[in-house]
């Protein structure tokens, strides 16, 4: 064995052999290291090394007077074993803890075995998992977690199970490779859908701009919607050019296929502020507005000012290839996008951004919100708004003014998974929800009403200046 070890074969191994007797009443203590192995314990390393309790139950179930406790530390890394196929999760220091008592397997305990795994503050995004080896899983064995329950903690990870076998903590990517996948098939099937009902929304609003003769305000309104809806066709489709030629790209034709994605997301953004603003002017200035040229002065800054923003972003060589890893290293996803070296552009550009729009938006809204209620009140909008309506517009505009994207703020941590897919279904769906909303909204059903909105706001104008 001394010679095996010194080639290194069994450097990765370390072992301890307790001789217990059945008649001690006590529980068993031992701690372990993956660079120590494991050992008695003592107090002088208590909170610095792995620690294993085996109740007195083991023991006592046991008829022979004397059994061996063997404690195995193994270092898979360095012996090549215990890899499950496919494997997304990091195994814990790459530490595997074998725990054998006599010559029987042991199983079905009422006061469970605990090993408690010491570990400094998991990264973000990470869920520890307690399982075992079982070399029935599979063709070459698997981990399970049947019987173990995990009890993370900022300075070690408990784990308690109702058996004896090999044991480790996985630290399980709050994104795994299947998730990836289903998450870029849903997004590319999304977005396909979502280009086709863009492009319905904006014949639709071309249709009734031209066709019906509506006041002034509304028709800024639909150009605005014309736009808006405009930069979310050009968004969906950069996305699908993104996932279709990123793996094969070029790094200049990364970059650029980077600079453009970034471009429309940029223009998505800005051209929801400018509804946000557009709402403002109506419900809370709502006299005395005359903008010479006012729609296409939206134009110029809807996307014009992108194009300085991703200028900048790009002289400083802030796009191509952008890899999505898991904690293990392995690489789920290829995109063109803003690099890992300038993810502050990232921060700034687009979480900042889009932050700061999400605060005015919403705060706009529900000043419109307030508005309509306030009118449905007095029933000033009764005959022509019913309350199903009332609800449609507010819905309306809370899609249209962004609120669906504020859910990737929420895609980290524990749960990001589910509001993973929430986030891309519904982004998806934008265009959908989108058009069903102008044709309700704006498409005249009689002769005495040309939209909710436009009445709403014509409205509270006569109102305001009849007070």
């Amino acid at each position: 064995l001394l010679q095996l070890g010194q080639h290194g074969w069994l450097a990765g191994l370390k072992t301890l052999l307790l001789n217990v007797s059945t008649a001690v009443t006590r529980d068993v203590l031992i701690t372990f290291s993956p660079t120590a192995g494991p050992s008695r314990l003592n107090t002088t390393e208590k909170g610095k090394a792995g620690k294993i309790h085996l109740p007195r139950e083991i023991f006592r179930s046991l008829s022979s007077q004397t059994v061996r406790v063997v404690v195995t530390v193994l270092n898979i890394q360095q012996l090549g074993v215990f890899k499950e196929v496919n494997q997304t999760a990091q195994v814990l220091d790459n530490t595997v803890v074998g725990i054998t008592v006599g010559e029987s397997s042991i199983s079905g305990l009422q006061e469970p075995v605990q090993l408690t795994f010491a570990h400094r503050q998991l990264p973000q995004g990470v869920t520890p998992r307690c399982v075992f080896w079982d070399p029935s899983k599979g063709q070459a064995g698997g981990w399970q977690s049947s019987g173990c329950v995990t009890q993370p903690g900022d300075k070690g990870t408990v784990c308690s199970c109702d058996h004896l076998t090999f044991f480790t903590l996985l630290l399980n990517p709050a994104l795994d490779g299947s998730t990836a996948k289903a998450l870029m098939a849903v997004a590319t099937a999304g977005c396909a859908v979502a280009m086709a009902f863009s492009i319905f929304t904006m014949a639709f609003c071309i249709f009734v701009r031209c066709r019906f003769r509506f006041e002034e305000t509304v028709r800024t309104n639909l150009g605005l919607h014309v736009n808006l809806v405009g930069s979310l066709f050009l968004l969906n489709l950069a996305f699908l050019l993104n996932s279709g030629l990123s793996v094969r790209a070029h790094p200049r034709t990364c970059g650029v296929l980077g600079g453009l994605t970034h471009y429309c997301l940029l223009c998505c953004f800005t051209w929801t502020a400018l509804e946000g603003c557009q709402l403002y002017l109506l419900f809370v200035k709502v006299l005395g507005i005359y903008i010479h040229h006012y729609l296409a002065k939206l134009c110029l800054v809807g996307w014009g000012f992108p194009v300085l923003v991703v200028g900048v972003a790009g002289a400083i060589g802030s796009y191509g290839e952008y890899s999505i890893q898991t904690t293990d290293h392995q690489i789920i996803a290829h995109l063109c996008w803003i690099t890992s070296k300038h993810l502050l552009v990232h921060y700034i550009t687009n979480c900042g951004y889009f932050g700061l729009i999400f605060l005015f938006n919403m705060a706009v809204f529900g000043v419109a919100i307030q508005k309509s209620c306030s009118l449905q009140g007095t029933g000033a909008v009764q005959g022509y708004h019913k309350p199903w309506k009332v609800a449609l517009v507010a819905a309306g505009l809370f899609c249209l003014l962004g609120a669906t994207w504020a859910l990737a703020f929420l895609t980290y941590g524990i749960s990001s998974t589910a509001v993973l897919y929430l986030f891309t279904v519904l982004n998806s769906l934008q265009g959908i929800f989108i058009f069903i909303w102008l044709v309700v909204l704006y498409y005249p059903k009689t002769k005495e009403t040309t939209g909710s909105l436009s009445y709403i706001i014509r409205h509270d104008k006569n109102t305001t200046a009849s007070q």
